[in-house]
């Protein structure tokens, strides 16, 4: 079961509270953490009986999304329970907005991101990662059948707050800004609409995008290597990185990953060798 994450206003009143909770802690007791019997100077230690809230946008098919039965679904749900299970953790899952993934990480509104996010250097000094759950793939243009290479040299468009926008503006080009929830979904559906002659998307949705849309997308133009792999977020310090990392090693070696990659998006996945 999943819920939805609290609105904004709460968010920020109830982020307020806990840091000033936080202070109050640390000034009497001289800066430890304390969880449960376990005392731990300068991390956040999770213990087997904590619940681990897992954030995901939820509408990033078939990564994550909400299947016509109301309940969370996808690669990443499926990947999330077994990586729980095998960590020893008990985990629940809301659902949150993309934009706001990281800052409601970071103020403590949940413990981990498990959204299709990618692994790059500028998140890296905000949050750490998990080790990669799908490998480092190189990105694709995505535009309608029979546009050939040259969509690539058309109107762009790309979904904010992604990689997509951010590598479109170092480079100085100009995208269109599609819709502000920020999921591939919204990419595709401009370029079949016409609003835009090709997209930049992740491997994996694309492939899934051009099953989902037999004989009205292709893949063109040269792809572009833009991250590290998709990886769990988490906080700082966190010593939840290392749990999941265990319990990621664990299924990568017995092949677990590599099966509920081709199971959700297909023959053509990118896997671990």
């Amino acid at each position: 079961m999943y819920r939805h994450a609290m609105p904004p206003s709460v968010r920020s009143l109830r982020a307020l509270l806990l840091a000033a909770l936080i202070a109050l802690l640390a000034a009497c007791s001289g800066a430890d953490t304390v969880t449960g019997a376990e005392t731990v100077t300068g991390a956040e230690t999770v213990t087997e009986a904590d619940t681990v809230t897992i954030a995901t946008v939820g509408s990033y098919h078939p990564f994550d999304f909400v299947n016509d039965d109301g309940e969370l679904d996808g690669l990443e749900p499926e990947l999330g329970d077994e990586l729980c299970r095998r960590a020893g953790l008990e985990c629940e899952w809301v659902i949150n907005d993309w934009a706001d993934m990281i800052p409601d990480l970071v103020a403590g509104e949940f413990d981990a991101i498990f959204s299709g996010m990618s692994i790059t250097a500028k998140r890296e000094e905000m949050i750490d990662f998990t080790e990669a759950y799908y490998p480092p793939t190189p990105s694709v243009y995505v535009a309608r059948a029979g546009a050939g290479d040259e969509a690539v040299e058309g109107t762009i468009g790309a979904a904010p707050n992604t990689i997509y926008s951010d590598y479109f503006a170092e480079l100085g080009r100009p995208v269109v800004l599609l819709d502000g929830d920020s999921t591939s979904l919204n990419t595709i559906n401009a370029v079949l609409a016409g609003t835009v002659d090709a997209v930049l998307v992740d491997h994996g949705y694309a492939v899934e995008s051009l099953a989902e849309h037999e004989g009205r997308l292709e893949i063109v133009g040269p792809s572009v290597l833009l991250d590290k792999g998709l990886g769990i977020g988490v906080r700082k310090g966190s010593e939840l990185k290392g749990r999941l990392d265990e319990a990621l090693a664990s299924m990568k070696a017995d092949g677990t990953v590599n099966a509920l990659i081709l199971n959700w998006i297909g023959p053509d996945a990118s896997t671990f060798e």
